[in-house]
């Protein structure tokens, strides 16, 4: 009976040491194996063996990225503007045994040396620049974050400054500032606007005022030719009145005469403020004469008959 009790506690014991011997890690985690206190290895995702009594386990270790939030602080700019900024950081752990030993808090660490570069980093620019460079802000401070956090097998991945607050009077008096920009712009527009509106009008004038002067010029020339047409004709029937006269033919002088005399009572006639007209003896002799009229100019102009 004892030693039945004697055999099971050790086929127990043996249970139990193997159990402890044997460690399966899960996927996204390592952990260190330590040896009477000290490190020996890290043991990585899957089945690991170690010596039961002699290692344990000492630290498991997060190997995904991991994101932390940066609390709200208060930061003073170069040109003395208090603003509250957060942010955010991701980070990942490379170097399971680093993370365990090098460093006491990781989490803590990483998360305090975030701050402090902050403070650091934008308290080095002005109001305006820091508002309007929040990429290169987020790349100063990975740069300046990811080295420092190097040696305790760290890589910061990201960082990322979620909001800046400016007080709330800085905030209307940028708001004032923004208006009155913006009224600037939309006056300089109006006044651009007005500007192309009076140069094209006077553009168009100008236009009209040559194509006015050209049509004026066109009509003056062709006016002139037509004088000139008319003087030709006057002057070749002026000449054949002559040539006719030297050839003895008395009529021809009578017709010119009696042309004159028609012309001169249509005139008359035609007047708007002529209502009542009056000739002379003669004139009545020659308007009962238009047969005679034109038998003188048949006559002057070489006999020709209708």
């Amino acid at each position: 009976m004892g030693f039945t009790i004697l055999v099971a506690v050790l086929v127990l014991l043996v249970i139990v040491t193997l159990l402890a011997g044997v460690k399966s890690v899960p996927q996204g985690f390592q952990w260190t194996q330590e040896r009477f206190g000290k490190f020996q290895r890290t043991l990585k995702p899957g089945l690991n063996l170690i010596i039961p009594y002699v290692d344990r386990i000492g630290r498991r270790v997060n190997m995904m990225e991991q994101v932390m939030d940066v609390p709200s602080q208060e930061i003073i700019t170069k040109d003395n503007a208090l603003v509250t900024v957060d942010g955010v950081v991701f980070y990942q752990v490379l170097d399971a045994a680093k993370a365990s030993y090098e460093v006491g808090n990781l989490q803590q660490a990483t998360l305090n040396l975030t701050m402090t570069n902050v403070r650091t980093v934008m308290g080095s620019m002005d109001l305006d620049e820091l508002l309007s460079n929040r990429d290169q802000i987020n790349a100063r401070l990975l740069a300046v974050v990811d080295e420092a956090t190097e040696p305790w097998g760290v890589k910061v991945t990201r960082i990322e400054v979620k909001d800046i607050k400016p007080p709330a009077d800085l905030v209307a008096s940028m708001a004032r500032q923004m208006k009155a920009e913006r009224e600037k712009r939309a006056n300089i527009l109006d006044a651009e606007g007005f500007r192309q509106a009076a140069i094209l009008k006077a553009e168009g004038e100008k236009q009209a005022e040559i194509l006015n002067a050209e049509g004026r010029r066109q009509a003056a020339f062709l006016e002139a030719e037509a004088r000139e047409r008319a003087a030709q004709a006057e002057a070749a029937a002026t000449r054949m009145v002559s040539e006719a006269i030297a050839a003895g033919n008395v009529q021809a002088i009578n017709y010119f005469i009696a042309q004159r005399y028609v012309d001169a009572l249509g005139q008359f006639a035609t007047s708007p403020n002529q209502k009542t007209l009056i000739l002379p003896m003669e004139a009545t002799a020659i308007l009962g004469s238009l047969q005679g009229i034109a038998a003188v100019a048949n006559e002057a102009f070489g006999g020709r008959k209708d």
